[in-house]
């Protein structure tokens, strides 16, 4: 398992009491130090940075295509994390949004040092707004601060209304959550909005989400509103 937060990997599952728990508080450390590094580059640069989490085929990628659509004149840019291979980042270079792959091989989160290296190694120029695409997972990645300016949470509708009372931590930790293809609800039996957002009260501090739908683009306008409220306030110096 894993050695930051048993998911993955060959290292022994973290036990109370133990080396490994020493271990773990260590590499959090490491970790919390890192991306108050990361946040003062992002700062500096006056760049709002992302960091888009949610389950594989939650519609992540579909999201940041959308965006680009709706606001080409954005300057954006995107990294995606992913086990084994680059096609979400090779999605998002098709539709105009530079892009970097970052491959975690067993480890199913981005950390703030892997984002770290990833834009010391590559440098996506004028850039507005830095996407964080994470990896797959309603687990892991929302334990791991990498210095952003806010956390979005994708849901799709076909993931069940119960799925922020399964997995707390990662909408607790939630600035917004982008609930995603509504329109597929009639076709769903038993799915509504109104459980999504009735499981979601439950374990957010401050609910807030956006509905949206690849048919037609909408939610799309509310989203880069959202954005736009979010940058004003990282070049104000709030986040």
């Amino acid at each position: 398992m894993c050695g930051t937060c048993g998911c993955g990997g060959d290292s022994p599952v973290p036990t109370a009491g133990g080396v490994d728990v020493e271990l773990h508080a260590r590499v959090m450390a490491h970790n919390d130090h890192a991306a108050e590094h990361n946040r003062a580059h992002f700062r500096e640069a006056g760049l709002t940075v992302i960091n888009l989490m949610g389950s594989p085929g939650a519609g992540k990628t579909a999201l940041l295509e959308a965006t680009a659509r709706a606001r080409p004149a954005w300057r954006l840019a995107a990294v995606s994390g992913d086990l084994a291979t680059d096609n979400d980042a090779a999605r998002l270079a098709r539709a105009g949004i530079p892009s970097r792959a970052i491959t975690t091989g067993t480890v199913c989160h981005l950390d703030a040092e892997m984002l770290h290296h990833a834009l010391h190694h590559w440098s996506p120029g004028d850039t507005e707004v830095l996407f964080v695409e994470n990896v797959g997972n309603l687990v892991c990645p929302a334990i791991f601060d990498l210095g952003q300016a806010a956390n979005v949470v994708c849901l799709s509708v076909t993931e069940g209304d119960d799925k922020p009372l399964k997995y707390p931590v990662m909408f607790r930790e939630a600035d917004l959550v982008v609930i995603t293809k509504a329109d597929l609800l009639p076709y769903l039996p038993g799915a509504s909005l109104e459980g999504l957002r009735a499981s979601l009260a439950q374990v957010m501090p401050e609910p807030r989400c956006i509905v949206t739908s690849a048919i037609g683009d909408d939610g799309t306008d509310e989203w880069l509103g959202w954005i736009d409220a979010l940058c004003a306030r990282t070049r104000g110096g709030e986040s």
